[in-house]
This record gives structure tokens, C-alpha cells and sequence, in this order.
């Protein structure tokens, strides 16, 4: 039985510490192996690809999103030979050498590790918070803001911070009145994020006030957030359509409990000026380390260090197998903006061909499709539709000849998202015989979108 090959060096989530640790450790020939997640730490690219304009990275004056800023970082990783999986790393052990990392799909064993496993979006868990979940209650009003359900209704935001101050300028551009929820007397933000709320005219800032709850009807969307002021005790309802949360994260570190030194909080300790934690080999970088600054560029300098300071322990102890380039600077990738497709319009349909964009086209297969039809809605600035867009793409095309896809955006089209109940983005809808048969929120494995177009496709035939 030949042994398994032992990598360097194993990256473990993603965002701007894991992708720039795969930048330099790429480019010290090291070709190090990336899971950059999937689902349990958010999303690839981490908390970024929840945020709309990035405005303090240095080169980008005019500013950038950061779903490109994180799709940008990833494929100059690529390029430089970093092999990335985008998976979840369900078990790793850090007490025998070398190390064991697993996903679903593969086990790799490596000399060194760096985690850039970042964070989760906190939530109040109100009493009944679930009952709305998806239903006007949301963590990234980013990813939600625009949905058409809370176009021209007022929407509420908890939290104090960059984050809050931020979702709570973006979801202006959608509904009239937004009520931003700070349960001290000041902001946390930037003082350039508090001039924008404080100045804006859509914005009410309701100072000492926490949410204790959430009401509507049974079965229905969010009505209303009842709130306290925590000076008073008074508590009253606020009628909304939409409550966000921007409080806080906690770190993703479930995985290594009990394997390396973590605070009360559960971030992972590093020695004084380093991101080296208490294992030899065994490096932090970026949110999951950082309660102080938690900013991009932070993160960025975190994978930066922890790629180097893995390369000099590797060479130390003569355990780097080095990877060579061929002499040649690896060829450059187009990460330019992908264009929005054309729309299908009365002149452009054509039924024979499988996928298709826009209102018209969705209208048309609804009546006159034969074919198991599934329709993609998504939104501006949506990291996880970038996210999902290759995932999708590539089920289709399996079942080229079998199924027609359509793709909505939310915002060009939110008449046909509120008929179609879509709560957030993305969301996919399966359609048989002009019926909707299913839907899946989020991002999901491809087995799961297989999973559902066979059962359609073997109803179809049944029938």
C-alpha cells in the first residue's frame, strides 16, 4: 500500500488571512492545500462576502466590493499554485505529527497548519426569533437588504459597530425608514460610519434600546420588534418588515478545543507579537485570533506572517518539500466583473436552449416548459450567489437536456421575487408541470440540487 504524501502545509478557511497566507506560501513554493469552507464558518471568503463596499483597503480608491476583493484574493492564490477545496474541515488532529486534517471528501496529513476559520454571526435568540428567521429576520442585510418584501416598509438594525452602521446605510437604498438599535449612548463605528448615520435622513438611532423580541402572524412575515430602553425599563413595539443583526461574532474554533489554547471567549491565544500558537507548526491568522481590530487588511498582514513564519519553521526542520515553477510567471487570471446576461426577450427566447435570465423567459417555461424548470433568484452585492454560481452552474450542465434554468435578479425584478415569496438571497426554486415543488435558501453541495432534480425528473416520467 503506497503511504499517503505528507503536504507542508494544510490552510484551513479562507477569507483575506487564509487566502494571502495561500498567496505567500505559494509563491515560497510550498504549494500549500486550502479548505476554504463551505458552510459551517458562513461562507468561502468569510465575513467579506457579506459586505458591500469596502472603502479602507489600501489600492482601491474608488473602493470595492468585497465579494470581488475575495474573489480577486483567491484567484491570485490560484494562480500561484495554491490547491483550494471548497469544503468544511469536519476533523482535524493537532497531537500527532503529522497532522491530520478531513473533510467530507478527502484526508490530507501535513507538517504545518494555519487556521483562518474566522467567525460566525452572532444572534439575540429571542423568544420568537425563530418562527421569522428568513421571514424578516436576517444576519447580513447585505445579502437581504434588497429583497422586495421590505421595499418601502421600515426595518430595524441591532448593533453599534462598522458593521451595524454600514448595514444600516445600505438597506436606506431600499426602505423608507430605518431604526438602528444601539444599546449604549454612543456608536462603535468609525467616525466616518457615524457621520453617514447620524446625517442621514432615513435613519433613526434609538439610543439605550435592546430588542427583547419579534411578533407577527403565525405563518406569516415579521410585523414588528418590541424593544426596551434599558435606562427606563419602558418597552414598546416597533412595527417593521425587517430585522438585521449586526452584534458581534463568535470565533469558529469548535474544532480544535482541547488541541490549542483558547480565551474565555473561545478565540485562539498567540504568543505576544506573532500569530504562533501554543503547538509547534500550528499558526492563527486573521478573525479567529483578532478581537481588537477584526479589518481586512489586519487579517490580510495575519495570513502574511503565518505563511512565512510556517515556510522559515518548515526549512528549520528540514521537513519543506519544495515545489518549483517552471521558470515561467504563471499565466494571469481574468478576475474582471462577469456581465449581467442579456435578458431573454419575445425576439431571443428560445425553448431548446436550457438556460435562460430575466421575467420574460420565466413566464414562458412556466407554461410551455415540459422539463423539470428551476429558477435561481439572486441580489446585488450577494457574496453567496457568487458563492453558489459555480456550484449550480455545473449541476446544470450535467442535466443540459433535461431541465431549464432561469436566473431573477431581485432588484431588476421584485415583483416577480414577492409573488414568489423569496425571503433572502440565493434561494432556488424547482418547478414540475407549473408547480412549485421545492426550495433550498443558501448555499448547499451539489448532491443536494442532484438529489432534488432526479426526483422531479423520475416524477416526470411517472407521470
Amino acid at each position: 500500500m503506497a503511504q499517503q504524501t505528507v503536504e507542508n502545509l494544510v490552510i484551513i478557511g479562507s477569507g483575506p488571512a487564509g487566502y494571502t497566507a495561500g498567496i505567500y506560501a505559494a509563491r515560497a513554493n510550498l504549494k500549500p492545500v486550502m479548505f476554504e469552507g463551505f458552510q459551517a464558518g458562513g461562507a468561502p471568503g468569510g465575513q467579506l462576502m457579506t459586505t458591500s463596499d469596502v472603502e479602507n483597503y489600501p489600492g482601491f480608491p474608488d473602493g470595492i466590493t468585497g465579494p470581488k476583493l475575495m474573489q480577486d484574493m483567491k484567484a491570485q492564490a490560484q494562480r500561484w499554485g495554491t490547491e483550494i477545496y471548497t469544503e468544511d474541515v469536519i476533523y482535524a488532529d493537532l497531537k500527532q505529527r503529522p497532522f491530520t486534517i478531513r473533510s467530507q471528501e478527502r484526508e490530507i496529513k501535513a507538517h504545518s497548519v494555519i487556521i483562518a476559520t474566522g467567525a460566525n454571526a452572532k444572534r439575540l435568540n429571542l423568544p420568537n426569533e425563530d418562527k421569522f428567521w428568513n421571514l424578516g429576520i436576517s444576519a447580513c442585510a447585505i445579502c437581504d437588504g434588497a429583497n422586495p418584501m421590505f421595499k418601502g416598509n421600515d426595518v430595524v438594525v441591532v448593533g453599534g459597530g462598522d458593521s451595524a452602521a454600514e448595514e444600516a446605510v445600505y438597506v436606506t437604498k431600499y426602505c423608507d425608514r430605518v431604526h438602528l438599535l444601539v444599546r449604549r449612548e454612543q456608536l462603535r463605528a468609525s467616525k466616518t460610519l457615524q457621520d453617514r448615520v447620524l446625517n442621514h435622513p432615513k435613519i433613526t438611532v434609538h439610543w439605550n434600546t435592546e430588542a427583547v423580541d419579534v411578533y407577527g402572524q403565525e405563518g406569516g412575515f415579521l410585523e414588528g420588534v418590541t424593544i426596551v430602553n434599558n435606562q427606563t425599563g419602558e418597552q414598546s413595539n416597533l412595527p417593521a418588515r425587517g430585522l438585521f443583526y449586526a452584534i458581534g461574532h463568535t470565533p469558529n474554533t469548535q474544532l480544535f478545543k482541547g488541541q490549542l489554547e483558547l480565551d474565555d471567549v473561545g478565540y485562539i491565544i498567540t504568543k505576544s507579537g506573532s500569530v504562533e500558537t501554543n503547538l509547534e507548526g500550528v499558526y492563527a491568522a486573521g478573525d479567529v485570533q483578532d478581537h481588537e481590530f477584526r479589518q481586512a487588511v489586519t487579517a490580510a498582514g495575519t495570513g502574511c506572517q503565518a505563511a512565512m513564519l510556517a515556510e522559515r519553521w518548515l526549512s528549520a526542520n528540514e521537513l519543506a518539500t519544495e515545489y518549483h515553477q517552471d521558470g515561467q510567471t504563471p499565466e494571469k487570471q481574468d478576475s474582471s466583473e462577469e456581465e449581467k446576461p442579456a435578458a431573454d426577450t419575445e425576439a431571443t427566447f428560445d425553448i431548446n436552449q436550457t438556460r435562460h435570465y430575466g421575467g420574460y423567459a420565466l413566464r414562458k417555461l412556466f407554461h410551455e416548459s415540459d422539463r423539470v424548470l428551476i429558477v435561481k433568484y439572486v441580489g446585488p452585492n450577494c457574496g453567496l450567489c457568487a458563492t453558489l454560481k459555480p456550484i449550480l452552474d455545473g449541476v446544470i450542465d450535467e442535466y443540459a437536456d433535461q431541465v431549464h434554468f432561469v436566473e431573477i435578479d431581485i432588484a431588476d425584478e421584485p415583483d416577480i421575487a414577492e409573488n414568489a415569496m423569496v425571503t433572502g438571497t440565493p434561494t432556488v426554486q424547482f418547478f414540475r408541470n407549473q408547480e412549485i415543488v421545492d426550495q433550498l435558501r443558501g448555499v448547499k453541495q451539489k448532491s443536494e440540487y442532484r438529489q432534488r432534480i432526479e426526483q422531479y425528473l423520475s416524477e416526470l416520467v411517472g407521470a
